[in-house]
């Protein structure tokens, strides 16, 4: 919370150093094991039982029922069947971005969608000029995907400071990238295709689609219908591993549900009243409610294909013979350097070019604190196509030698790739050193998009970040109030929220509850609603407020959950880990942190001394040109 409440502060922090390390742990975790598999399998291939490694991946795997015969080889199996969870696990992400995430919303995502189409068309195009005197041009889809386990454990490793607002524009750039692999997949990479399987695998989707609305069942038809869409796609003739994506974009997402939270809560204090088998099914049934099985598979089965499906997959896939005569062969051959040039110079140029171009027009904004060499940076690390990368060699090259050749070229681009990275982030932190953490207010005031009191010309500017549920805000002990009674109309006051879940369960809710009100012009009576009810912030507690202003109840209740209120208070959440801030209220005087007690003395001093420092032509606020003086607020 604060200075003087040391113990929820710390709790608070340590919440949040904790989810920090585990992020960066499992990134790193996980990279760890891919590039375990691909030093196995090189060293596999490669030592003096190196043949061997061939002729277990083409061991034969024979099933058979009655006049029904399946074969494969162990390389099939992991190729066509074990990566079909990992296209899955990329499909529930990629429609939970669109539906929910980052690509909901064009202002913010209209950046890494264009730096992204631009990482997948430059590699491509570069590759094709190079590859033109080889008969492999077609094999130009090995050099437009980025591998995102390898991409965030490269992050982790480097460790550059503040690396947020980087993280979550990489993740957005590497949806947007898989989207395009993966229609390139099924587009160009096909063994042609047989209409009436394709027409099943069609009935099938949509059986798919309906099974959201059976009232048990539900996973057992997911696998069901999921394991026949497979073989029907790989009978059509497309590869089958896009029947996970197939599978994952037809389930439903949603954001959490509070009311099954809080039921779940109510069940849980019943069982434990009155342990009994039906209260526990309650209590089991309203969790699983509460969220999306989007979610709920990505937990499951996100760390199994992390830490399991990539590793074998890359131990199946990854060893070239790098014996000198290979390795000679493979750095004559022009297929090789185009994909080293591709991966490397092409998804550089195409990611940094674009972002560059797409900021310079105007079209599209950077997150706050992100600033071109760290893209740069990224798009470096974006060089690394390893996964996608080697599945495409596989498909798209059938010569052994060439694509000994082609896997040489991708591990070669991924290697130069996570060092010109690093590169570029340790000169960009010397030439550019980050500030300290906190010191300065990293996003401006924005009279279109704060929600604000006073005039935005005022002299005194306090910008506040609070949790609606905390008792040493301004709001609630009254200090803010005095503030703007002292200085009238010459102080600008701006809110900005910090909820703190670890210890305020329902302050993200309240937070969304006063984005909800402000779409219909009430924040403030929203707000003065919220600090007296602090122990009163339940979904119905809130509908009944925005009754009692007179909001429009039921455009308030879709507004109170919708992606933009969410991701509104979620930027400011972004914005406050970024200048790393744990507890409520902190305040920004003048653009600077205030440090010591918030009481309205204190702030009062600190606004009259914040003018007193600053230039005489810098003491009113930096607006918008043409933005209307005075009034309570943005909306």
């Amino acid at each position: 919370m604060s200075a003087q409440a040391p113990a929820p502060d710390t709790t608070t922090s340590g919440a949040h150093r904790k989810v920090r390390l585990r992020r960066g742990s499992s990134d790193r975790a996980a990279a760890a094991l891919l590039l375990t598999g691909t030093v196995l399998a090189i060293l596999w291939a490669n030592s003096p039982w190196g043949w061997t490694y061939e002729a277990f991946w083409e061991t034969d795997l024979d099933i058979g029922l009655g006049d029904w015969q399946f074969h494969a080889t162990l390389h099939d199996v992991v190729n066509d069947m074990l990566m079909t969870f990992f296209f899955f696990v990329v499909g529930l992400e990629v429609k939970r971005e669109f539906t929910i995430g980052e690509l909901t919303d064009r202002s913010r995502a209209i950046v890494p969608i264009v730096a992204a189409v631009a990482g997948l068309v430059v590699p491509a195009l570069l590759f094709v000029v190079i590859a033109l005197p080889t008969d492999e041009v077609h094999a130009w889809g090995i050099v437009i995907s980025t591998d995102t386990a390898f991409l965030l454990g490269a992050l982790a490793i480097i460790g550059p400071r503040f690396p947020a607002r980087l993280r979550t524009f990489l993740l957005t750039l590497a949806v947007v990238d898989d989207v395009g692999a993966l229609l390139a997949i099924g587009m160009f990479y096909n063994s042609g295709l047989d209409p009436m399987p394709l027409a099943f695998a069609a009935v099938l989707m949509v059986l798919i689609a309906l099974v959201r609305f059976l009232r048990a069942g539900r996973g057992l038809a997911y696998a069901v219908l999921g394991v026949a869409l497979w073989g029907a796609i790989a009978t059509a003739g497309i590869h089958p591993t896009l029947a996970g994506v197939a599978v994952a974009l037809l389930i439903p997402v949603f954001p959490p549900r509070r009311i099954e939270v809080e039921r779940t809560a109510e069940l849980t204090r019943a069982f434990r009243e009155s342990p009994n088998a039906q209260y526990a099914a309650a209590v089991n049934r309203s969790l699983r409610e509460s969220l999306s099985i989007n979610d709920r598979l990505q937990a499951e089965w996100g760390p199994y294909v992390a830490f399991l499906v990539l590793p074998i997959f890359a131990l199946a896939n990854a060893g070239v013979h790098l014996d000198a005569e290979t390795l000679g062969a493979a750095f004559t051959s022009p297929l090789t350097w185009a994909i080293i040039a591709g991966l490397v110079v092409g998804k550089f140029v195409g990611i940094t070019g674009a972002t560059a171009i797409v900021v310079a027009s105007g079209l599209g904004k950077l997150a706050p604190g992100l600033r071109m060499p760290r893209i740069a940076g990224g798009a470096a690390l974006s060089g690394i196509g390893f996964t996608i990368s080697l599945f495409i060699v596989g498909i798209a090259i059938t010569d052994a030698e060439t694509q000994d050749f082609a896997r040489v070229g991708v591990l070669t681009a991924s290697v130069i790739s996570f060092l010109l990275g690093w590169a570029v982030f340790v000169i960009a932190d010397r030439v550019w050193p980050p500030e300290p953490v906190g010191k300065k207010l990293v996003r401006p005031f924005d009279p279109e998009r704060d929600h604000y009191r006073g005039r935005i010309d005022a002299p005194y500017q306090i910008v506040e970040y609070g949790d609606f549920e905390c008792p040493f805000c301004s709001r609630a002990t009254g200090s803010i109030d005095a503030v703007l009674e002292h200085f009238g109309d010459d102080v600008l006051w701006i809110w900005r929220h910090l909820p703190l879940e670890s210890v305020h369960p329902h302050a993200k809710l309240a937070a969304q509850a006063y984005e909800a009100a402000a779409l219909q012009g009430r924040f403030l009576d929203m707000s003065r609603a919220l600090f007296e009810h602090q122990d009163a912030l339940e979904p119905d507690d809130l509908c009944r407020y925005a009754k009692d202003l007179g909001l429009d109840v039921d455009r308030f209740l879709a507004d109170l959950r919708s992606p933009a209120v969410v991701r509104r208070v979620e930027d400011d959440q972004i914005d406050a880990e970024l200048m790393d801030l744990h507890s409520t209220p902190t305040f920004f005087v003048g653009g600077k942190r205030h440090i010591g007690p918030w009481d309205s003395r204190s702030l009062i001093r600190g606004l009259e001394a914040s003018v007193r420092a600053a230039p005489a032509a810098e003491t009113a606020p930096d607006v918008a040109p043409g933005a209307a003086t005075g009034g309570a607020g943005a909306h």
